[in-house]
């Protein structure tokens, strides 16, 4: 599975040292180990503590990163997340936590995966990027049946994905954080950025599904080019993708493209996030207002800042009791018994995943009432 200056008291995490591989595999920008992590405890953000519903057993073998949720014909709701050591999907019941089963498994196959990352879930089908299979799989819920893999041909180090639907198909964006093997495995040059996101259109013909590539963009200025990718979301009642610039060397933030994929000149939260730009949410409301949710991966409790949806001005920002080095997040606004004005979820360190109960963030900020279209 998302503005922000960076502080001179962060300066000494322009260097790093690579962390080892887990389970074979690299690791990521955001996983190697710096002189000094920032910590929430530290950083003298003001915010709210409100308090996790409910956290997943932990599987640190997994490393999860990043989830998603779906709701049943009969009202049962799942949370799927990504183990990307483990090359496969974790299944928890969305209510309560409860390990359901896993699926998937190392491999090139249909089926199997290799360092799933970022995932989202439209209708009855899950979509999950696999970065080490350079590709993106799409998934029949809720037997978790694969149906298709793309992008094998385009992509490169994909990470995150943001899906929208159309009138007879999806969209599907993609973030394709490649490096330079000529620059020490850094950023390539600004000029070569222009492909940081891949755009696919899915539909179904005969026999299953087919994925086209629609085409890429990324911006190459100083100001609005994409240096690390992984967190994109889209808001098509305002015409805008929200791209997460994980680079903290430049300055980590969110900058705003159009759906066009055009840089509209704004960067969102500048000075607010010390610790590193992660996964973003949406919360849609009925008389067409929100929220956007984006997190700040601290190491030792995640930080998430609120913004207006309209405008994109801070509004606030909590942290949970426990929930820290947040990866991915996902929204899900449904009403269940449990959670009755739907549910926000959290990667926990790389080992679980932490509901809020959106009732709990609402009240510790004063959000006017949001409830879903």
């Amino acid at each position: 599975m998302t503005t922000f200056a960076l502080v001179l008291a962060l300066s000494a995490c322009a260097t790093t040292a690579p962390a080892p591989p887990r389970n074979g595999h690299e690791p990521e920008p955001d996983e190697k180990t710096a002189d000094v992590d920032p910590l929430l405890s530290q950083a003298g953000v003001p915010h709210k503590v409100v308090a996790e519903a409910f956290i997943t057993a932990a599987t640190p073998a997994d490393n999860i990163d990043s989830p998603a949720s779906w709701r049943s014909a009969d009202g049962k709701r799942w949370l799927i997340a990504t183990g990307k050591a483990t090359d496969k999907l974790v299944v928890y019941d969305g209510d309560s936590g409860k390990s359901v089963r896993s699926v998937g498994g190392p491999g090139t196959e249909l089926g199997q995966m290799q360092r799933p990352n970022g995932i989202a879930v439209i209708d009855n089908y899950a979509l999950v990027v696999e970065r080490d299979n350079h590709r993106v799989q799409m998934f029949q819920l809720p037997d978790l049946k694969p149906l298709l893999v793309f992008g094998g041909d385009d992509l490169k180090q994909p990470y995150g994905l943001w899906v929208r639907a159309q009138k007879d198909s999806y969209e599907v964006i993609v973030s394709d954080n490649y490096m330079s093997p000529q620059n020490g495995d850094l950023p390539p040059p600004l000029a070569q950025l222009g492909e940081r996101f891949k755009r696919y259109q899915l539909r179904r013909v005969p026999g299953g599904w087919q994925a086209r590539l629609m085409g890429v963009f990324g911006d190459t200025g100083e100001a609005g080019a994409i240096r690390i990718a992984e967190s994109v979301f889209g808001d098509v009642g305002n015409d805008r993708l929200l791209v997460a610039e994980e680079d903290v060397a430049t300055g980590t933030r969110i900058r705003e493209y159009g759906l066009d994929g055009q840089y509209r000149g704004r960067d969102i939260g500048a000075g607010l996030f010390k610790a590193q730009a992660e996964g973003m949410a949406l919360a849609r409301c009925a008389d067409g207002s929100g929220y956007w949710i984006a997190t700040d991966q601290f190491k030792d409790r995640s930080l998430f800042h609120v913004f207006d949806r309209d405008t994109l001005e801070h509004v606030g920002a909590f942290a949970g009791g426990k929930t820290a080095n947040t990866d991915g997040v996902w929204l899900d606004q449904s009403a269940s018994a449990r959670f009755p004005q739907g549910v926000f979820y959290a990667v926990d360190d790389d080992q679980a995943v932490a509901a809020f109960d959106w009732r709990d963030i609402a009240r510790a900020l004063s959000l006017r009432d949001c409830r879903a279209p």
